[in-house]
C-alpha cells in the first residue's frame, strides 16, 4: 500500500507560478512511476506529467516548457511539479498517482489550482 498527499495548490494570477508536492508513504520502494493528473470542471482527468523510478519524464503537449516534474530524493517519497507561466486553462484539481510493481495504482486526494486572468 502507498499513501499519497498533495500540497502546494492555491490561487495565482496568469503568468505566475506554483509548486506542487506529492509526498508518498508506505511501500514507497515499490513505486515504479509517478504521475500528476488534473481534472478541470466538466472535463476528463488527464495526465499532465510523468516520472519513472529511473528518472525518465514525460509531459502532455500543453504544459511542455512550462511544467517540470522532479523527485526531491532518490527514495521516491516526494515528487514535485513546478508550474511556471500559468494560464487560466491550467485551472483544475491536480492529483498525484503512483503505480507500483504488480500494477496497482494509488491516488492522492487532490489539490486545487486556480489561475485567474
Amino acid at each position: 500500500q502507498v499513501q499519497l498527499v498533495e500540497s502546494g495548490g492555491g490561487l495565482v494570477q496568469a503568468g505566475g507560478f506554483l509548486r506542487l508536492s506529492c509526498t508518498a508513504s508506505g511501500s514507497t520502494s515499490s513505486i515504479i512511476v509517478t504521475h500528476w493528473y488534473r481534472q478541470a470542471p466538466g472535463k476528463q482527468r488527464e495526465v499532465v506529467a510523468t516520472i519513472t523510478s529511473g528518472g525518465t519524464t514525460n509531459y502532455v503537449d500543453s504544459v511542455k516548457g512550462r511544467f517540470t516534474i522532479s523527485r526531491s530524493n532518490a527514495k521516491n517519497t516526494v515528487v514535485n511539479l513546478q508550474m511556471n507561466s500559468l494560464k487560466p486553462e491550467d485551472t483544475a484539481v491536480y492529483y498525484c498517482s503512483a503505480v507500483v510493481r504488480g500494477g496497482n495504482k494509488f491516488w492522492g486526494q487532490g489539490t486545487q489550482v486556480t489561475v485567474s486572468s
